[in-house]
């Protein structure tokens, strides 16, 4: 049984899958209407909380948390409403892959170290050393601890729950890889980057929705997703801050220059994104890729675990 096939396994009358999207993407609704039906009352909301926010240690605590109470409130209504495993909405193996896990989080991690050592060498005058130790020390504990629940989330919330609740509405594979991946490129259109750089930049977010799209269709599970967006946004919170990314922390360097849309947008969908699927593909012996990401989607007998 694939990994879109792992819903078929629990209930799923829509009325269920309708409450859970409702209530575990209440935040982000609720953002998207009060940003677009009082787009004022929510920049000066926005801009009292830059002026308020406080310890930054602090204020990324407070912004992290809710991704915590998402993703119980997401693994509850699976478990109890769908009447399914958890296990299921991670993955269609026997039980959690971690090896893969800790592949994508240490591959993608020396790809994003090595890529802004090459931005450091390049433009060293770009760059301030910013380390305080106490803080800093702070900041990676709540990273490590903190940052891979609300990736996880994400990669659960899209990658997992929706992409499998519209594969098997769709009865295929493609339409969950567009549409989850669309979705979760606009889930960021708030983002401090997109007011700085423009709408260009949904082409990098929507781009990287279809990568982990792709690796869990190819991948029939989302631990190495897990582990690439996990690492990524720990290195974006720890290593290089700039006062118009929406990771704003006390990380070892600050980066001062005007942002790029060509490195930030060009080079990493269109040249890295397919080079790292390429390794991935190598590493885990992806085969069929025009019936894993095109495939049809058929109800299987169920075999009780």
């Amino acid at each position: 049984m694939n990994f879109i096939e792992q819903a078929y396994k629990g209930e799923n009358q829509f009325w269920k899958w309708l409450i859970t999207i409702l209530v575990v993407m209440s935040p982000f609704i609720f953002n998207f209407m009060f940003y677009f039906l009082m787009p004022e009352a929510y920049d000066e909301l926005m801009n009292e909380t830059e002026d308020f926010k406080g310890d930054k240690n602090i204020f990324l605590i407070e912004n992290l948390i809710p991704f915590a109470v998402l993703l119980v409130l997401l693994f509850l209504f699976v478990k109890f409403l769908h009447q399914r495993s958890i296990k299921s909405l991670i993955t269609s193996r026997n039980k959690v892959d971690w090896k893969r896990f800790f592949y994508g989080f240490f591959s993608w991690g020396l790809i994003s170290i090595a890529f802004l050592s090459l931005g450091y060498f390049l433009t060293p005058e770009d760059y301030v050393w910013n380390f305080k130790a106490g803080p800093f020390f702070f900041l990676l504990i709540i990273s490590l601890l903190l940052i891979p629940i609300q990736t996880s989330l994400e990669e659960l919330l899209f990658r997992g729950y929706l992409m499998q609740g519209i594969g098997i509405l769709a009865k295929n594979r493609w339409v969950p890889l567009i549409i989850t991946s669309v979705l979760f490129g606009v889930m960021h259109i708030l983002n401090p980057e997109v007011t700085k750089l423009g709408s260009s930049i949904m082409v990098f977010y929507i781009g990287t929705g279809f990568l982990f799209g792709i690796i869990t269709l190819m991948d029939e599970g989302t631990e190495l997703a897990l582990g690439i967006h996990a690492i990524n946004n720990i290195v974006a919170a720890t290593l290089v801050a700039s006062n118009w990314a929406v990771f704003q922390t006390d990380a070892l360097f600050i980066d001062h220059s005007e942002p790029s849309l060509l490195l930030l947008m060009m080079l990493p969908v269109f040249v890295v994104y397919p080079l790292y699927l390429l390794l991935l593909s190598k590493k885990y012996g992806w085969k069929n890729w025009k019936e894993k990401l095109f495939g049809k989607i058929e109800k299987p007998i169920i075999v009780e675990e």
